[in-house]
């Protein structure tokens, strides 16, 4: 078989969830040695894509589909007195690193170098990878920071949606898994302690439901430390997003499922849920995360399927919500995120929660956000009561309004119809009598 066959086999094995798992088992979990006998497994985070692309890539001049729904002037307010394309706005980015080679990302100070926390979790035996935080040897990290914030290139139809925005890029997994929710804990600190404004975490934590612990039970050993965290992240208002996972099966995964992050599952083209899309009560959007162009190591784009590429749309929503309204609280920008959200019920469901992500309705939304979204509120057809009306055979004014109108047309038509003949006869007869 030859590499890219492997590749693509293993992309698939990967997006549905198979890898490490069992049907009945934990999902995405291994033994930890210095785990004690009440704790037999270490949750791990994991990311997941199935794309099956090449890098560096060529340029795509076409625009993207998930691109073609949105009016990018309008969503940044291009002929506003002030626009917001996420300038000024810092979004961090937690994964495999970002490349600052590709020219949508190589504007100095486009992306900042944060800390490289593989080295506190690749084991001993094996080789830490080569770079820093700006090096994306996955390349997973370089598509999630290229949707959030992608400068425009000539003949490049992709760009992020907060085309401005500063990432900073912290190196915390890689493709073979080997960041931890340890690792996860320090990277949120790192972003909070640098002070950004959204964000990203496009991978998710599952772990084994356990019908015998108490409903108050740590989910997984750190599960206290990693809310903790994000409540943190929270006190400072900053947006954070997480992808819902890609097992395709209903459940709730971590960090995704705490009150403070904005869950995100994926939607196709005909804005229903993606069928390898995690759903259950703890999502809060969906975003395009099927055929998702974006930015590649080295140069170029490429398409990939995921969570992990719905949840960098909802982030650079985030950052552009966060240029256009800096008092706005983080909570206040979930809520509008979510309001705003297109969907064919009142309320949410756990398919898709409150809906498919509408940017621009977003950035369109007017007054002061409330605290949480809440269901739209039914239709009325009309203020007026309805009062019903005997049924009857005999003619009704209305009835003699319509026939009288039918006969004036009728000889209205007529005299028109005469008049235009007897000038026609009277012409003709002129004509006759001429020598």
């Amino acid at each position: 078989m030859s590499s890219g066959s492997l590749r693509r086999a293993g992309a698939v094995l990967l997006v549905l969830g198979v890898v490490g798992t069992t049907a009945a088992g934990p999902a995405f979990a291994e033994p930890s040695p210095t785990a004690s006998e009440g704790d037999k497994h270490r949750a791990r985070p994991v990311i997941a894509a199935a794309g099956d692309c090449t890098f560096p890539s060529k340029d795509v001049e076409a625009k993207p589909w998930a691109l073609q729904r949105v009016f990018l002037d309008e969503l940044w307010g291009t002929n506003s007195k002030n626009p917001h394309t996420g300038a000024g706005v810092k979004v961090a980015v937690i994964d495999t690193g970002v490349d600052v080679v590709n020219q949508q990302l190589s504007a100095p100070g486009k992306v900042i170098a944060g800390p490289d926390l593989l080295g506190s979790s690749t084991p001993a035996d094996q080789k830490k990878p080569e770079g820093d935080s700006r090096t994306d040897p996955v390349g997973h990290g370089t598509k999630v920071a290229g949707i959030i914030g992608a400068a425009q290139k000539d003949k490049v139809g992709f760009v992020g949606l907060a085309k401005d925005a500063t990432i900073l890029s912290i190196r915390q997994n890689d493709a073979e898994g080997h960041g931890s929710v340890k690792t996860l804990i320090d990277a949120i600190n790192a972003a909070i302690d640098a002070k950004v404004d959204v964000i990203n975490i496009s991978q998710d934590v599952r772990v084994e439901v356990d019908a015998t612990k108490p409903a108050d039970a740590p989910a997984f050993a750190e599960d206290t430390q990693l809310q903790a965290v994000l409540n943190k992240a929270e006190s400072r208002q900053i947006v954070v997003v997480a992808s819902s996972g890609n097992d395709g099966a209903e459940g709730p995964t971590y960090p995704a499922k705490y009150d403070t992050v904005l869950a995100v599952g994926a939607s196709d083209r005909n804005n229903e849920r993606a069928p390898f899309s995690q759903y259950g009560d703890f999502v809060d959007v969906v975003a395009p995360g099927v055929d998702m162009l974006s930015t590649v190591p080295g140069g170029g784009q490429c398409t990939d399927n995921g969570t992990s590429f719905s949840a960098p749309y909802v982030a650079g929503l985030a950052a552009v919500l966060k240029g256009q309204h800096t008092d706005w609280t983080a909570k206040q920008i979930r809520t509008v995120i979510e309001q705003t959200a297109q969907r064919t019920e009142h309320g949410p469901n756990k398919w898709i929660g409150w809906g498919v992500v509408d940017p621009v309705k977003a950035v369109n939304f007017e007054g002061v956000p409330e605290a949480t979204p809440h269901p739209d509120a039914p239709t009325k057809l009309d203020a007026a009561p309805l009062i019903a009306q005997p049924l009857g055979i005999a003619e009704t004014q209305a009835d003699r309004d319509r026939r009288t109108a039918t006969f004036v047309l009728g000889a209205g038509g007529l005299l028109v119809a005469g008049l235009a003949g007897g000038a026609i006869v009277t012409r003709d007869m002129g004509r006759r009598r001429r020598p």
